[in-house]
């Protein structure tokens, strides 16, 4: 039902100044973007800077890596470290700038690249030499293999030519070089030699055991294959002098050999006790830990590219 008396005219105020309103949101955005800022740029305890760095590698999984990268935190640098699953890989990425680092690899394979794709990347460091082994799946011991069966070896010049060397040296076959760096396949003496012998991709040597007699596998795969470091038939010798070209490196464009923040990362990998202990332990105690002068493996790599080039 409605009324005909007309309802009282509303009294309008007058308007409210809009300046403080306006400032609280000005003042509440500039904290929220503030807060933010300081979230993306400032992700350590201390609230400083972060130094992001990407670091190349094979067996990402290894427990060391988490705790070289917890390490490398607490001296402000962001390190990821990205897996690859075949040696082939890390140098090209290195190259083109997916990577600032990588360290996967020993002299001898760095000096075989840089010379084969016209390269120039840099040994920056010292790591460890792992000793290269002998496995099998059927035999317990060198003795037990028989004339005539099948070896494999990684077919990378630099493991293959590491891994013949081995091979001689325990009576399995004779190289017609008498064995050297650069040992191939084609340097096997197949009527002096006990033994045959196969090259195939480093990441299925393991893999290839139920179908060979044995297999030099490097240490990368080891316990992959649910194999252990203890249950090689053989192993070369991590010490012998002539060992530096297998020193395994920290590996670098040569426009950074003298970056800071990468020169640190390799300090922290070689002085960190809980790093070394656990690079010492993921070898199965097999790894004989170097720090070696810069110089000495950057002549080593040189010395040895002269090598690869005269082969050609």
């Amino acid at each position: 039902m409605s009324s005909n008396t007309p309802e009282p005219t509303p009294l309008i105020e007058a308007p409210k100044s809009k300046l403080p309103l306006i400032i609280g949101i000005v003042v509440a955005a500039a904290v929220v973007i503030g807060g933010l800022a300081f979230f993306l740029t400032r992700d350590d305890d201390s609230g400083s800077e972060l130094t992001k760095v990407t670091l190349g590698v094979v067996g990402a999984d290894d427990p060391y890596w988490k705790t070289f990268q917890d390490a490398a935190r607490e001296e402000g640098i962001d390190l990821e470290v990205k897996n690859f699953g075949d040696y082939n890989q890390p140098n090209p990425a290195l190259s083109e700038g997916e990577l600032d680092l990588n360290q996967f690899q020993h002299i001898i394979f760095l000096a075989d690249y840089n010379v084969n794709n016209d390269d120039d990347l840099i040994a920056l460091g010292s790591t460890a030499t792992y000793p290269l082994g002998l496995y099998s799946s059927k035999y317990k011991s060198l003795e037990d293999i028989k004339a005539g069966e099948t070896v494999i070896v990684p077919d990378d010049e630099t493991n293959q030519a590491r891994g013949l060397v081995l091979l001689q040296s325990k009576g399995l076959i004779e190289l017609t070089d008498g064995g050297t760096p650069f040992s191939t396949v084609k340097e096997v003496d197949t009527a002096a030699s006990k033994v045959k012998v196969r090259a195939v991709q480093a990441s299925i040597t393991a893999s290839s055991l139920p179908d060979v007699a044995a297999a030099i596998i490097n240490n990368d795969f080891v316990e992959d294959a649910g194999l252990k470091f203890e249950d090689a038939l053989a192993t070369d010798d991590p010490t012998d002098p002539k060992a530096l070209p297998y020193v395994n490196i920290f590996a670098a464009r040569a426009e950074d050999k003298d970056n800071t923040t990468y020169k640190k990362l390799v300090e922290i990998f070689q002085t960190n006790e809980d790093v070394q202990q656990g690079v010492y332990e993921t070898s199965g105690n097999t790894a004989e830990l170097v720090k070696i002068p810069v110089e000495d493996l950057q002549k080593s790599l040189e010395d040895t590219e002269k090598q690869v080039k005269e082969r050609q």
